[in-house]
Protein backbone atom coordinates (compact mmCIF):
# COMPACT_ATOMS: atom_id res chain seq x y z
CA UNK A 1 0.00 0.00 0.00
CA UNK A 2 0.82 3.78 -0.85
CA UNK A 3 -0.36 6.81 0.71
CA UNK A 4 -1.71 9.36 -1.59
CA UNK A 5 -2.59 13.21 -0.73
CA UNK A 6 -4.74 15.16 -2.31
CA UNK A 7 -6.53 17.98 -2.78
CA UNK A 8 -10.31 16.90 -4.19
CA UNK A 9 -13.05 19.68 -4.88
CA UNK A 10 -11.14 22.08 -2.15
CA UNK A 11 -10.87 19.48 0.70
CA UNK A 12 -7.52 17.70 1.53
CA UNK A 13 -7.99 13.43 1.17
CA UNK A 14 -5.32 11.04 2.28
CA UNK A 15 -5.84 7.31 1.76
CA UNK A 16 -3.66 4.00 1.58
CA UNK A 17 -4.01 2.75 -1.89
CA UNK A 18 -2.70 0.25 -3.96
CA UNK A 19 0.01 1.72 -6.34
CA UNK A 20 -2.05 0.34 -9.20
CA UNK A 21 -4.58 2.25 -8.46
CA UNK A 22 -5.69 4.30 -10.96
CA UNK A 23 -6.81 7.80 -10.21
CA UNK A 24 -10.67 7.08 -11.72
CA UNK A 25 -10.60 4.61 -9.99
CA UNK A 26 -9.29 6.37 -6.43
CA UNK A 27 -12.47 9.49 -7.09
CA UNK A 28 -15.23 6.62 -7.51
CA UNK A 29 -14.35 3.33 -5.14
CA UNK A 30 -12.24 5.51 -2.22
CA UNK A 31 -14.03 8.99 -2.04
CA UNK A 32 -17.36 7.71 -3.99
CA UNK A 33 -17.00 10.73 -6.82
CA UNK A 34 -19.13 8.79 -9.32
CA UNK A 35 -19.58 11.65 -11.28
CA UNK A 36 -16.48 10.59 -13.08
CA UNK A 37 -17.50 8.15 -15.13
CA UNK A 38 -15.42 5.19 -16.91
CA UNK A 39 -16.35 4.86 -20.41
CA UNK A 40 -13.20 3.24 -22.28
CA UNK A 41 -10.63 2.41 -20.43
CA UNK A 42 -8.24 3.82 -23.01
CA UNK A 43 -8.08 7.62 -22.68
CA UNK A 44 -10.42 7.86 -25.78
CA UNK A 45 -13.76 8.82 -24.83
CA UNK A 46 -13.52 11.71 -22.03
CA UNK A 47 -16.10 10.23 -19.73
CA UNK A 48 -13.42 10.18 -17.07
CA UNK A 49 -11.94 14.19 -17.55
CA UNK A 50 -10.87 15.96 -14.44
CA UNK A 51 -9.56 18.99 -13.65
CA UNK A 52 -5.69 18.72 -12.16
CA UNK A 53 -3.97 21.28 -11.35
CA UNK A 54 -6.64 23.61 -13.37
CA UNK A 55 -5.88 21.70 -16.52
CA UNK A 56 -8.31 19.07 -18.16
CA UNK A 57 -6.98 15.49 -17.89
CA UNK A 58 -7.97 12.08 -18.54
CA UNK A 59 -8.15 10.30 -15.14
CA UNK A 60 -8.35 6.48 -16.55
CA UNK A 61 -4.52 6.81 -17.30
CA UNK A 62 -3.44 8.18 -14.66
CA UNK A 63 -2.20 6.77 -11.48
CA UNK A 64 -3.44 8.15 -8.30
CA UNK A 65 0.04 8.37 -6.61
CA UNK A 66 1.45 10.14 -9.72
CA UNK A 67 -0.24 13.01 -9.14
CA UNK A 68 0.26 12.62 -5.44
CA UNK A 69 -0.28 16.41 -3.50
CA UNK A 70 -2.04 17.64 -6.71
CA UNK A 71 -5.16 19.90 -6.82
CA UNK A 72 -8.00 17.66 -8.37
CA UNK A 73 -11.72 19.24 -9.18
CA UNK A 74 -14.13 16.56 -10.59
CA UNK A 75 -17.84 17.79 -11.64
CA UNK A 76 -18.94 17.21 -8.15
CA UNK A 77 -16.68 20.34 -8.01
CA UNK A 78 -17.95 22.80 -10.03
CA UNK A 79 -21.31 23.68 -7.89
CA UNK A 80 -20.62 26.20 -5.08
CA UNK A 81 -22.89 26.95 -2.46
CA UNK A 82 -25.59 24.60 -4.17
CA UNK A 83 -25.29 26.66 -7.00
CA UNK A 84 -24.11 25.07 -10.53
CA UNK A 85 -21.11 26.18 -12.58
CA UNK A 86 -22.55 28.56 -15.78
CA UNK A 87 -21.18 25.62 -17.68
CA UNK A 88 -23.38 22.67 -15.89
CA UNK A 89 -26.28 25.28 -15.98
CA UNK A 90 -25.62 25.78 -19.92
CA UNK A 91 -25.90 22.14 -20.19
CA UNK A 92 -29.13 22.01 -18.36
CA UNK A 93 -30.88 25.10 -19.87
CA UNK A 94 -29.77 23.88 -23.65
CA UNK A 95 -30.14 19.86 -23.23
CA UNK A 96 -26.67 18.85 -23.89
CA UNK A 97 -26.93 15.76 -22.65
CA UNK A 98 -29.21 12.74 -23.80
CA UNK A 99 -28.15 9.91 -21.67
CA UNK A 100 -26.03 12.09 -19.59
CA UNK A 101 -23.01 9.36 -19.28
CA UNK A 102 -20.76 11.62 -21.21
CA UNK A 103 -21.57 14.57 -20.03
CA UNK A 104 -19.64 15.14 -17.17
CA UNK A 105 -16.47 14.79 -19.36
CA UNK A 106 -18.12 17.15 -21.86
CA UNK A 107 -18.68 19.86 -18.80
CA UNK A 108 -15.00 19.25 -17.56
CA UNK A 109 -13.66 19.60 -21.36
CA UNK A 110 -15.71 22.65 -21.59
CA UNK A 111 -14.45 24.93 -18.84
CA UNK A 112 -11.29 23.95 -19.58
CA UNK A 113 -11.90 24.93 -23.42
CA UNK A 114 -13.02 28.67 -22.07
CA UNK A 115 -10.18 28.83 -19.42
CA UNK A 116 -7.40 28.36 -22.49
CA UNK A 117 -9.13 30.08 -25.36
CA UNK A 118 -11.40 33.10 -23.76
CA UNK A 119 -15.11 33.04 -23.68
CA UNK A 120 -15.87 33.78 -27.49
CA UNK A 121 -16.26 30.50 -29.26
CA UNK A 122 -17.36 29.63 -32.62
CA UNK A 123 -18.55 26.20 -33.25
CA UNK A 124 -15.39 25.09 -35.21
CA UNK A 125 -13.22 25.94 -32.30
CA UNK A 126 -16.07 23.97 -29.77
CA UNK A 127 -15.83 20.96 -32.14
CA UNK A 128 -12.42 20.97 -32.69
CA UNK A 129 -11.79 21.23 -28.62
CA UNK A 130 -14.06 18.45 -28.15
CA UNK A 131 -11.90 15.96 -29.96
CA UNK A 132 -11.12 13.07 -27.34
CA UNK A 133 -14.61 13.51 -25.98
CA UNK A 134 -17.33 11.13 -27.55
CA UNK A 135 -20.54 11.53 -26.97
CA UNK A 136 -23.18 8.29 -27.84
CA UNK A 137 -26.04 9.31 -28.42
CA UNK A 138 -26.55 12.88 -29.96
CA UNK A 139 -25.25 15.05 -32.76
CA UNK A 140 -23.36 17.38 -30.80
CA UNK A 141 -25.70 20.05 -31.44
CA UNK A 142 -27.24 20.85 -27.92
CA UNK A 143 -23.44 19.94 -26.75
CA UNK A 144 -22.09 22.87 -28.93
CA UNK A 145 -25.00 25.43 -28.25
CA UNK A 146 -24.41 24.46 -24.33
CA UNK A 147 -20.70 25.00 -24.42
CA UNK A 148 -21.43 28.52 -26.40
CA UNK A 149 -23.70 29.04 -23.70
CA UNK A 150 -21.86 28.43 -20.76
CA UNK A 151 -18.47 30.43 -22.34
CA UNK A 152 -20.69 33.46 -22.74
CA UNK A 153 -22.23 33.04 -19.03
CA UNK A 154 -18.91 32.44 -17.29
CA UNK A 155 -18.09 35.72 -18.90
CA UNK A 156 -21.19 37.48 -17.10
CA UNK A 157 -23.59 37.11 -20.53
CA UNK A 158 -27.04 35.10 -20.31
CA UNK A 159 -28.13 31.94 -21.07
CA UNK A 160 -31.34 32.80 -22.74
CA UNK A 161 -32.37 32.72 -25.97
CA UNK A 162 -28.54 31.87 -27.09
CA UNK A 163 -28.25 31.34 -31.13
CA UNK A 164 -26.49 28.37 -31.58
CA UNK A 165 -22.03 29.44 -32.27
CA UNK A 166 -21.32 30.38 -36.07
CA UNK A 167 -18.58 28.42 -37.94
CA UNK A 168 -15.70 32.04 -37.75
CA UNK A 169 -16.02 31.71 -41.91
CA UNK A 170 -19.88 32.49 -42.13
Amino acid sequence: MTTVSLTVNGKAVTANIDPRTLLVQFLRENLRLTGTHVGCDTSQCGACLVHLDGKAVKACTLLAVSVDGANVTTIEGLAQDGKLHPMQEAFREHHGLQCGFCTPGMIMSAVDMVNRRGYELDEKTIREDLDGNICRCTGYHNIVKAIAAGAEAMAGGSLKDREPPRHAAE
